[in-house]
């Protein structure tokens, strides 16, 4: 079961999963028009459509019998709607969540991944708080005893904003240039991580492949600029825009964390991915207070700065692996 199915990373992950061996994938959201669309648009009889919310334990309930694995998708995600309601981002992304842990444990779901974001880490907008709150629902989870009925492993995984994906900056460039408006950056020099759709979905496969309980998983991605992006879709494009500067918005990061400092010191390197163990520790004080981890200030975080930094001729061949980078550039 995918939760939130009908987004950018449901259709992404589905288009994955319907070449595995299972029997059914359900879609499990509240938008019925989207799974109309999806629908009509797969024709796959291995599709299974529910409509229901995280925020609704019973529907949950309804949905989970028989499913052996979930991905849990379901979010508010824009940080300026978690700002102005907070509540609602506490309602979906923490309270949902919650509801999911607990039908996953007691409809013995296998295996449960679930998506967080880099602005869980260091958060400074309601996005990234509720979301941080859910990942630490998770530890807790890990740390539970283990009973009859608790036998499902839940791992996480964190990635940024992802590339060309509903709501972010690329496709809000690419309709800028179309319309013959400047490219809005924010700040030239802020960084964002260029993780595609499909790495998106990689990676929450490699976490449902080798995850033990409570881990998160991270991918190593690569960097850059805004105002490089900016400049690659410009000449990709053969645009005239210009750039307008704007400055940074509120509750806006001038880069993406996607392992803290304190995450690094036990994070385990796996190639193209950290692992980060859950945090195990329990209400014994002394075990961590009494003595320190020397470690913690010898290691920097993994943000969108000090990751391989990408230039103009970079950025343009990764836009270019993009679907819809090259469908756009079709139709002109």
């Amino acid at each position: 079961m995918v939760t939130g199915g009908t987004g950018s990373f449901g259709n992404a992950v589905i288009n994955r999963f319907l070449d595995f061996d299972c029997a059914e994938i359900i879609i499990f959201s509240r938008d019925e028009k989207k799974q109309d669309d999806m629908r009509s648009q797969y024709k796959s009889d291995k599709l299974r459509f529910v409509i229901g919310d995280v925020r609704d334990r019973s529907s949950l309930d309804r949905a989970l019998p028989g499913v052996d694995y979930v991905f849990h998708a379901a979010a508010l995600k824009q940080v300026p709607a978690c700002e102005f309601y907070p509540q609602e981002a506490i309602n979906t992304n923490i309270l949902g969540a919650n509801n999911l842990i607990n039908a996953c444990v007691d409809n013995e779901v296998k295996k449960a991944i679930f998506l967080s974001t880099d602005k869980a880490v260091y958060p400074i907008n309601a996005m990234g708080m509720s979301k941080a709150l859910m990942e630490k629902l998770i530890s807790a989870q890990a740390r539970a005893p283990r009973g009859k009925k608790s036998n499902t492993t839940f791992c996480l995984t964190r990635y940024g904003n992802v590339m060309a994906s509903r709501g972010s900056v690329i496709p809000l460039f690419v309709n800028q240039m179309l319309e013959g408006k400047p490219l809005t950056v924010t700040d030239p020099q802020m960084t964002r991580f260029l993780m595609s759709l499909e790495e998106s979905v990689d990676l929450v496969v490699h976490a449902f492949l080798h995850g033990n309980n409570g881990d998160l998983f991270v991918q190593k991605s690569p960097a850059s600029t805004v105002e490089c992006l900016a400049a690659a879709l410009i000449e990709l494009f053969k645009s005239k825009s210009e750039v307008q500067l704007i400055g940074t918005r509120h509750s806006e990061k001038v880069y993406e964390t996607l392992v803290s400092r304190e995450e690094m010191v036990k994070a385990e390197d796996m190639g193209n991915y950290y692992r980060i163990p859950a945090d195990v520790r329990d209400l014994n004080y002394h075990k961590y207070l009494d003595t320190g981890d020397t470690r913690t200030s010898m290691v920097d975080d993994y943000n969108s700065h000090n990751t391989q930094r990408l230039n103009k001729a970079e950025v343009i061949a990764k836009l270019l692996e993009l679907d819809y980078i090259r469908d756009q550039l079709a139709k002109r």
